[in-house]
């Protein structure tokens, strides 16, 4: 991807069309058809979208970094991304036509996952230790920050580079003590190797001074200009689809189950049940409502990131959220 990125060359026409009934929405996931998905799908199921005029596809996808530039482009209108992702490639092409709508994660899901038996139960336990981190990982990235904050000595901590699918194994092992990672994904891995939950330490950085944002909704700004009323009604069917996915999480795992019959019903429904608790419906959600933002927590989060990122511009946090597509009626209230 070219750090100066020329937009009107990549744009599809094809997602320019006035907002109408039917109007199409392929969507990017990040990642796999996994339990956390589930809003997505009961959305479909259930009707929401239909509801609001519109025909959703959603894709699998391999990560935030493939996900934005494919809205970026215009290869998909919408889809599902990490804040920070999105803020660098945004810093690194100021004329991309992307930004987020709508917040899913309140909490993101990087995490540090240890063992108890081996003495790690919190942050200041990780000194003197052995961490494995994958160089790639989102979460080993805002370890620095996680550090900082809770003011851990760097150079005590012995961190061994791994790779994703030796993470979970080496915990279980006891190679290392504790491992970078997202919350749900990590600890349901290392329990899946026969390691005792009540064995293992579960730190959500954003518990621990972490202020960003985790995963977002993000929409081709082309495509929101000419379709705003297909955005908004987007959204407002997610939020429902949320609700359903809380009031019967196994009802949304098998909404995924019927599009993968290989899923792991069972594992899915305890992941989708820990990102709802953990991630999704947090306090501030049910106070406030799903989908937007505190300016205050936005502008350190903000700050965090400069403390690992050098911005090629000067960050202005309205170039990288806006809540004026967000449902006004009352469906994003949680409660």
């Amino acid at each position: 991807m070219s750090r100066h990125f020329i937009a009107a060359s990549l744009f599809s026409a094809a997602f320019v069309a006035p907002a109408m009934a039917d109007t199409e929405i392929p969507f990017a996931l990040d990642w796999r058809f996994e339990g956390p998905a589930a809003p997505y799908f009961l959305a479909i199921d259930n009707g929401h979208f239909e509801a609001e005029g519109l025909e959703v596809e959603v894709s699998a996808g391999q990560g935030s970094l493939d996900a934005i530039p494919k809205v970026a482009t215009g290869a998909f209108p919408m889809g599902f991304a990490d804040m920070a992702s999105l803020i660098k490639f945004m810093d690194q092409n100021p004329d991309a036509p992307v930004t987020a709508v709508m917040v899913m994660y309140d909490k993101p899901a990087f995490a540090v996952v240890g063992r108890v038996s081996q003495g790690v139960s919190e942050p200041a336990d990780l000194e003197g230790r052995i961490l494995g981190a994958p160089p790639p990982d989102g979460a080993w990235a805002q370890f620095p920050v996680f550090a900082a904050e809770q003011g851990l000595d760097m150079d005590s901590i012995t961190v061994e580079p791994v790779g994703f699918p030796t993470r979970e194994p080496m915990l279980a092992e006891g190679d290392v003590d504790a491992v970078t990672g997202f919350s749900f994904t990590s600890y349901l891995n290392t329990v899946r190797l026969g390691v005792d939950p009540d064995d293992i330490s579960v730190m959500l950085m954003a518990d621990y001074g972490l202020a960003l944002y985790g995963n977002v909704i993000i929409v081709n700004t082309d495509f929101a200009e000419e379709n705003p009323d297909a955005v908004t009604g987007f959204l407002r069917a997610v939020a429902l689809g949320v609700r359903d996915a809380a009031e019967d999480p196994r009802a949304g795992v098998d909404a995924i189950a019927d599009r993968n019959p290989a899923l792991d019903v069972d594992l899915e429904v305890e992941r989708l049940e820990l990102a709802l608790r953990d991630n999704i419906l947090t306090d501030w959600v049910m106070e406030n409502g799903l989908g937007n933002i505190d300016a205050d927590r936005y502008a350190l989060a903000l700050e965090q990131i400069e403390m690992t990122y050098d911005f090629e511009t000067e960050p202005d946090g309205a170039r990288y959220f806006t809540d004026r597509f967000l449902p006004t009626d009352g469906s994003l209230q949680m409660d």
